[in-house]
């Protein structure tokens, strides 16, 4: 499995300027073949990873639990 490291602070920064959704970048990502994406710090620290899926399919489905998760997250805030 390939491994691709992202800067988080970067990457989420261009994507407020592209204003575009990771989940669009990832789409663009596949190529048949899982990879791991690794999210870092600015001191090389490792924040989080995604298994990025080999199909169109597969990210639909994690997108889907993703903002599932995350709005189950913000609901337990109030």
């Amino acid at each position: 499995m390939h491994t691709i490291q992202i800067q988080a602070e970067q990457f989420f920064e261009l994507l407020k300027l592209k204003d575009t959704s990771m989940w669009e970048i990832f789409a663009q990502m596949i190529d048949g073949n899982e990879k791991e994406i690794v999210f870092v710090d600015e001191e090389n620290k490792i924040l989080f990873n995604y298994i990025l899926p080999s199909n169109q399919e597969k990210l639909e489905e994690d997108r889907k639990e993703f903002s599932k998760q995350f709005a189950d997250k913000l609901a337990n805030l109030n």
